[in-house]
């Protein structure tokens, strides 16, 4: 049975709902409010920041099972294998890419075992080498996994709120990269994409590793004040 169009408006309002409220709890602007007025909470602000973006992941998440209906298209034969092989090499990239981030910061127990107080995140510019042709590499594996399940229209609609909300949420976080990392990021954006890779686009793993290098030495030069 086909999804009435109350059904298609409510799961899209469902996932607007998830996005407004995660690109609020992961501004800026409010982690820095919670620091400056609550400065005991700080250090867990990024554990509780996790553990909102799974609960808040639920309500949509059910829906989009619930409502699931007949087929829009399934792969098949070997078209199959290729969208099955490369959701499980998508996966296997995803838990290999992790020895390349400090998986403590992106949990928040690092913050919270140093007590760290600053809502930017500690660590500098690292390049892991999927960074090296995509600046995003997690959304994009994320999106090859998504694109190459069956689709039925609640799936389907998903899918396209979720492309777009990883899309712009990539925009957003790039706002904050920037501003962490100033003219070092700036080149890298200039150089490679955001989450396709293309042909041409993209740095060696010498020319990352200068990249992150010239990067952590101006954080470590000491600033003068020539005034």
């Amino acid at each position: 049975m086909s999804l009435s169009g109350t059904q298609i408006a409510s799961l899209v309002l469902c996932w607007l709902a998830y996005a407004a409220l995660h690109s609020l709890l992961a501004s800026l602007r409010l982690k820095r409010v919670v620091a400056a007025h609550w400065p005991r909470l700080a250090p867990a602000y990024r554990l509780a920041f996790n553990l909102l973006a799974v609960v808040l992941l639920l309500p949509p998440l059910w829906l989009t099972f619930a409502w699931r209906g007949p087929l829009l298209w399934s792969w098949q034969g070997g078209w199959a294998w290729l969208a099955n092989g490369l959701a499980v090499a998508a996966a296997a990239g995803f838990l290999w890419s992790t020895r390349y981030y400090d998986m403590g910061v992106f949990y928040g127990s690092t913050q919270w075992r140093t007590r760290e107080h600053a809502a930017e995140d500690p660590g500098g510019l690292t390049l892991s080498p999927l960074h090296r042709h995509v600046r995003h590499p997690w959304y994009s594996l994320g999106l090859l996994i998504l694109w190459t399940r069956d689709m039925d229209e609640a799936r389907l609609t998903s899918a396209l709120c979720i492309t777009l909300y990883l899309w712009l949420g990539s925009l957003l976080e790039e706002r904050k990269l920037l501003a962490f990392h100033g003219k070092a990021y700036a080149r890298y954006r200039e150089r490679v994409p955001g989450l396709v890779p293309w042909p041409g686009r993209s740095l060696s793993a010498d020319e990352a590793h200068a990249l992150c290098t010239r990067r952590q030495a101006r954080d470590a030069t000491p600033m003068h004040d020539d005034a």
